[in-house]
């Protein structure tokens, strides 16, 4: 792991995944001013050390700022609406961006950073709040190799490692396919559950067969308690899996790849959110899948690991 240099960090977003994600950095020992839109929200990181802000700008004087946003029109907000990152007469040296948006914002941002000197860093990244406090966060970056060079140390503390896959924006195409791969997958994961459970297998042991096979992964294992024990507490919301698997889409559709599975989850996706399930996670579609195939599901009183 690369050794950490003098710089002061600004944090710009402490929801479900910035608040851990900040808390590793101040752990490692940085030094971190972070904004959020709730201020009270982000109030336990300042009990261990970091700064406190009112709007973005108070964080132009910092070395490298993270972004972790919901959206695009966020991350345009925090960097160039009022009282934006950077609308002050100082700037950051860097931005290194680790949410989700798309491809033509993220690019829009870089341009408008550039002009005024600040270069960017697309950092997106694999995991849930969870998987952030147990060091197994992965992260694509793309960007000037420069820039990456510098970011890399702090990028290391986040997770259990960093790929960079070149200029510009390809980590934002990575990280679409990544979320359009967790899309299909979840919706496979709830349609062979409830054929198995319809048939008379209890979910976790077809879980556990699948888990220690070669088609288990790390999500079908730290999923497994939610599939099990039906506790649908959001990590990643139906909504925000049909952003990602839209910006997904829409890139087949400009890069002429045909994309029909892809787009059958989104249909899936979508029955979930006209279904009334906003703030619940998206592995609720187990739910649907079980309710359109007749099937009651009810909690299973057996304990399973979660692999984290």
């Amino acid at each position: 792991m690369s050794e950490l240099k003098d710089y002061k960090i600004g944090w710009i977003g402490a929801g479900r995944m910035g608040f851990p994600m900040a808390k590793r950095l101040i752990e490692a020992g940085c030094d971190v001013a972070i904004y959020n839109r709730t201020k009270s929200k982000a109030e336990p990181l300042r009990e261990i050390g970091a700064t406190l802000v009112d709007v973005p700008a108070e964080l132009s004087d910092r070395d490298v700022v993270f972004t972790m946003v919901s959206t695009s029109d966020d991350l345009l907000s925090v960097t160039f609406g009022d009282h934006g990152l950077l609308t002050n007469d100082t700037t950051p040296k860097m931005l290194v961006d680790c949410s989700s948006v798309s491809e033509e914002a993220s690019a829009n941002i870089r341009k408008k950073a550039k002009d005024l000197g600040v270069e960017m860093l697309a950092a997106p990244v694999s995991g849930n709040g969870k998987v952030v406090k147990a060091g197994k966060l992965t992260i694509v970056a793309s960007g000037p190799k420069e820039s990456f060079d510098m970011a890399e140390p702090y990028l290391d503390r986040l997770g259990r490692g960093v790929t960079y896959v070149g200029e510009g924006e390809l980590a934002r195409m990575v990280k679409i396919c990544h979320n359009l791969l967790l899309g299909v997958y979840s919706q496979c994961l709830a349609e062979i559950t409830v054929l198995a459970e319809k048939g008379g297998v209890p979910r976790h042991a077809t879980l556990d067969f699948i888990n220690n096979s070669v088609m288990g992964s790390m999500f079908s294992q730290y999923k497994t308690p939610a599939f099990v024990t039906l506790d649908m507490t959001p990590t990643f919301t139906p909504a925000l899996l049909r952003k990602d698997l839209d910006l997904g889409l829409k890139a087949g559709e400009s890069l002429g790849v045909d994309l029909p599975v892809t787009a059958t989850t989104r249909e899936m996706v979508q029955r979930t959110i006209d279904a009334g399930h906003d703030n619940t996670d998206f592995l609720v579609l187990l739910e649907e899948q079980a309710k359109a195939s007749g099937l009651e599901l009810s909690p299973e009183d057996t304990e399973v690991s979660d692999g984290l």
